[in-house]
C-alpha cells in the first residue's frame, strides 16, 4: 500500500494553545493539495488530532466525499507545550531552540522515545488496517514524517529532512512487511505560497 503523508499548511502564531487553527496563507496552501495528489486513488484521509492538520486534510476528504480520521498518535511532538510559533518567527525569536531543531533534534523537553513509540505504532495501526492497494493520506507534521523516515532510512538524525508546509512525502509498504521511500518533501504544488519563497519574492 501507499502512504501519502501531507504535512500540514502554515498554522496561526498562538501564545495560549499548541494546536491553533490555519493562518490566511495556511488555508491557500491547504486548497492546493487535492491537484496534488489526484493522480493517487486515495481511499482514506487520516489526520493528526491537532487542528492544523485536520483543517489542512478538509480540502482532500471534501474533493473525494471521505471523512477525516483522526488520530492523536501521529499528533506533534509540541501537542502538549504552551503555545505554538512558526518555525519562521522561531529562528529570529528563540534561535537557540531553532539551531537545535535545524541541528536534526528534538527540543530538550520532548521524550524522544515515547515520541517515536506512539507515531510508529500510530503508522503501524493505520498500514494494518488498510488493502495492499489501498492509497491513504496521511496528514501530519514534520517532526512525525521525520520519524517516519528516519525509522525506515536508519539515518542519524531525528529531524534529517527539511518537510515544508503542505509538501508530499510517499513511502511505499509491500506485502511482506518492507517499506521504500518513493519521495521526500515534494512542493511544487505550493511553492509560490511557502513563506521563504514568498518573502525573496517581494524582497526582489
Amino acid at each position: 500500500m501507499q502512504l501519502v503523508l501531507v504535512r500540514h499548511a502554515l498554522p496561526q502564531r498562538s501564545e495560549t494553545s499548541a494546536d491553533p487553527a490555519l493562518a490566511e496563507l495556511g488555508v491557500e496552501q491547504s486548497l492546493r493539495v487535492p491537484g496534488a495528489v489526484a493522480r493517487f486513488p486515495v481511499s482514506r484521509v487520516v489526520s493528526s488530532s491537532q487542528l492544523r492538520a485536520v483543517q489542512t486534510a478538509q480540502p482532500l476528504a471534501d474533493r473525494l466525499g471521505l471523512t477525516v480520521e483522526s488520530d492523536e498518535r501521529v499528533a506533534e511532538y509540541d501537542r502538549d507545550f504552551s503555545g505554538y510559533v512558526p518555525i519562521e518567527s522561531a529562528k529570529t525569536e528563540f534561535r537557540e531552540a531553532f539551531d537545535r531543531i535545524k541541528a536534526g533534534h528534538l527540543p530538550e523537553q520532548v521524550d524522544e522515545q515515547a515520541f517515536r513509540q506512539r507515531v510508529l505504532a500510530g503508522v503501524a495501526d493505520i498500514v494494518s488496517a488498510s488493502a495492499h492497494t489501498d492509497t491513504v493520506a496521511l496528514f501530519a507534521h514534520g517532526g512525525v514524517i521525520n520519524i517516519l523516515l528516519q525509522d525506515i532510512l536508519q539515518t542519524p538524525k531525528v529531524l534529517g529532512f527539511p518537510i515544508d508546509y503542505c509538501s508530499v512525502t510517499r513511502v511505499l509498504f509491500s506485502r511482506s512487511g518492507a517499506r521504500s521511500v518513493s519521495s521526500v518533501n515534494e512542493t511544487e504544488h505550493v511553492w509560490d505560497l511557502l513563506p521563504r519563497n514568498r518573502q525573496s519574492t517581494e524582497s526582489s
